[in-house]
């Protein structure tokens, strides 16, 4: 293994450092200041800059606590885009390496606690997490250096205005050495030579480095040493510290080319970006991430050598109910797959990626005057959503979302890429609408969107003193609604010594305040108000309430359970209240359905249950209290939404569909995917012939 070969250019102004750059230098270092100039100019840099790697050449960490040292590489990472480099020196610099590299670490659980010789953390939060893994330089020519970079560092840096070539041999030697001894691979640790402009091509080859930093009064054009970089290897593809955290049963080294430079292991610094989602924690063997319809295919084919691993498949990571992380599998990340465009004005017609958020469909097309009900939750992704169902804000005037799906570009199991839609494999369009998750990848939506202007927003706290009789009289309200009015009501256990109560929200699609007040009446006149507000507001206003950074953190196993029900009858109602005072739920949710989801028949798509008016969610910790009270309720629905069920039992999959839709999914599943390639969410089991 080799690394591509660098140059970068020792600069002392943001002037000089715009000018390596223009030049096509790969690095821009600082020349070290005791005085800490040296990291405030590289901060100034970093804004000027946009590609070139940043270092600072020799910070001596006797400056400050190595903690804090750690957290502001880790800042100055992520606002360069991740750029940083690190070379630390001075006294104890092995001990401040691990306390920086721990703190880095944030993908760690539970804080870094270090007890070292000269340095001891007893107890310091990780993070933030940095934009990427922060290489650390470690310089020194005696032995005791040269066998510590061998043994931690990721690169070793030298002069030659103080170190000649036989003794750059004779350390390179030490370093190899120390290297093998600590278990790694000798060519994983960059050899950096700080060097004048004088030096040809001939003379760098004969040095043994890989990045060599130049030191002028005027920063050299690179023509001459451009050959060099051709005849360079490519870049080593994962560490010793890396492959050391592999689990078994995974070809990483057969990782097809085109996923591998944004393939993700257990230890890579990413991979705490991706190993859980919104609700749930995970720790798979390998996240593949691919761009492409065709990264997609080639995914899928590596898939297909790993029959006996867990297989999960990810648009966004909201992921409640679906297994889109697990343990030591693989997992296929659409996440970069987050385009949207228009494609025809007049027909009100876009094409989205699967790896989309809801909320970012909804800013790219509301400039249009357009909307798209999509859930409640803007980080939401579109591909898990968009081939279940899509019970949003506007559900009861427009619909699901699938009923404004126009066509779908899918990879199926076997790796072939076919067009669905009302004219092209109809059998497969009509599954994707509902069951989407059993037949193939969908690596592109086209909606028909609707106009959407101004909406009424509202967002009520009700006394809920007999919470039974609010939910009957909510859901007659709702029920006699127009369909302008979609919305949710939320609940959670009683509290002793404080009075209960119940969230409403609600959207009216009317831009008109005296419409809306009117329509909004009825709902609010169930309850005394403890609290209220209404907004006119876009259809932006209303789904753009996700977090716009950061990652998924998901931790734990939640237990989520779902019902398909027409109306909240008293019975349902009491005993829905004895399931939420129990305390084996964490809150109770229902979501309106009705309207114009009705309108489409039962058979037109997958999602088979058109005549519930209400969708009902719970959510627990505990699997025996979670279910041991949600089958008090389950004589009271008919069907249930896919996207809120964390059970995955077949009898799950036959309360999802009835028996005519399951029937004819079987059947299809044995068509597309024989071999059940998608199996570990909602499994619909072929056919048996």
């Amino acid at each position: 293994m080799t690394h591509p070969l660098r140059f970068g250019a020792l600069v002392t102004s943001v002037a000089g450092a715009r000018r390596a750059e223009e030049l096509g230098y790969d690095l821009i270092a600082v020349p070290a200041a005791p005085d800490g100039d040296d990291w405030t100019l590289l901060t100034w840099i970093a804004g000027h800059t946009a590609k070139a790697g940043l270092v600072a050449t020799g910070l001596d960490v006797a400056r400050g606590e190595p903690a804090m040292l750690a957290r502001a590489a880790a800042s100055l990472d992520l606002l360069s885009g991740g750029r940083l480099e690190l070379a630390l020196t001075g006294a104890h610099v092995d001990e401040v390496a691990d306390i920086v590299r721990g703190v880095l670490d944030a993908g760690e659980t539970g804080p870094l606690r270090y007890l070292g010789e000269h340095h001891r953390v007893p107890k310091a939060q990780r993070g933030p997490l940095p934009a990427h893994r922060i290489p650390i330089w470690l310089s020194g020519n005696d032995q005791r250096s040269l066998r510590l970079a061998g043994r931690t560092a990721d690169a070793w840096v030298a002069d030659l205005d103080v170190i000649d070539a036989g003794e750059l041999a004779t350390a390179y030697k030490l370093i190899d050495a120390a290297a093998i001894e600590a278990e790694r691979d000798p060519s994983e640790i960059r050899r950096i030579l700080i060097i004048g402009p004088g030096l040809g091509p001939d003379d760098l080859t004969a040095l043994g480095a890989d990045t060599f930093l130049v030191r002028a009064d005027e920063i050299p054009e690179l023509t001459a040493w451009e050959t060099l970089r051709d005849a360079a290897g490519p870049p080593i593809f994962r560490p010793s510290s890396v492959r050391a955290k592999r689990r078994p049963g995974i070809d990483y080294d057969g990782v097809p080319a085109s996923l591998a430079g944004t393939a993700v292991e257990p230890g890579d610094l990413d991979y705490a970006r991706v190993r859980s989602t919104y609700m749930r924690g995970g720790a798979p063997g390998l996240v593949l991430r691919p761009r492409t319809t065709a990264e997609v295919v080639n995914a899928l084919a590596f898939v297909r050598r790993h029959p006996e691993l867990p297989f999960g498949l990810r648009s966004a990571g909201h992921g409640m109910s679906g297994r889109s992380t697990n343990d030591g599998g693989l997992v296929v990340s659409l996440a970069a797959m987050n385009t949207i465009e228009v494609l025809d004005e007049s027909r009100r017609l876009i094409k989205v990626g699967p790896g989309a958020r809801w909320m970012d469909v909804a800013q790219a097309i509301a400039p249009y005057g357009w909307g798209l009900s999509s859930g409640d939750y803007g980080g939401v992704g579109v591909g898990g959503l968009a081939t279940a169902g899509g019970v949003g804000w506007l559900a009861r005037k427009h619909g699901l979302t699938i009923d404004h799906l126009h066509a779908a570009e899918i990879v199926l199991a076997d790796g072939s890429v076919v067009r669905a839609s009302a004219t092209e494999n109809t059998d497969l369009f009509w599954a994707v609408r509902g069951a989407g998750a059993n037949f193939g990848v969908v690596t592109s939506f086209e909606f028909e969107v609707y106009d959407v202007g101004n909406v009424g927003f509202a967002q009520l706290v009700m006394a809920a003193d007999d919470p039974a009789e609010l939910l009957v009289k909510w859901g007659r309200a709702i029920e006699e609604s127009p369909r302008d009015v979609s919305g949710q009501l939320l609940m959670g256990p009683p509290r002793p010594g404080q009075p209960a109560f119940a969230q409403v929200m609600a959207v009216v699609d009317n831009d008109d305040p005296e419409t809306i007040v009117e329509q909004l009446q009825p709902i609010a006149a169930i309850a005394p108000l403890y609290q209220q507000n209404v907004v006119l507001t876009p259809y932006t206003g209303v789904i753009s309430n996700a977090a716009d950074g950061g990652y998924h953190q998901g931790a734990g196993e939640p237990i989520s359970r779902s019902g398909l029900i027409e109306h909240l009858t008293p019975e349902f109602a009491r005993a829905a209240m004895n399931l939420l005072a129990s305390g084996a739920v964490h809150w109770f949710q229902i979501r309106t359905v009705g309207g114009a989801v009705a309108d489409v028949a039962p058979s037109e798509t997958a999602y088979a249950h058109r005549s519930a008016n209400f969708s009902v969610i719970v959510m627990g910790s505990s699997q025996r209290r979670v279910d041991a009270g949600w089958a008090a309720l389950a004589e009271h629905f008919d069907g249930l939404y896919l996207s809120f069920e964390t059970d995955l039992s077949p009898a799950r999959i036959e309360e999802a569909f009835p028996p005519a839709t399951l029937a004819r999914l079987r059947e299809l599943k044995h068509r597309y995917d024989p071999d059940n390639l998608f199996r570990d969410n909602f499994n619909i089991k072929a056919a048996k012939r």
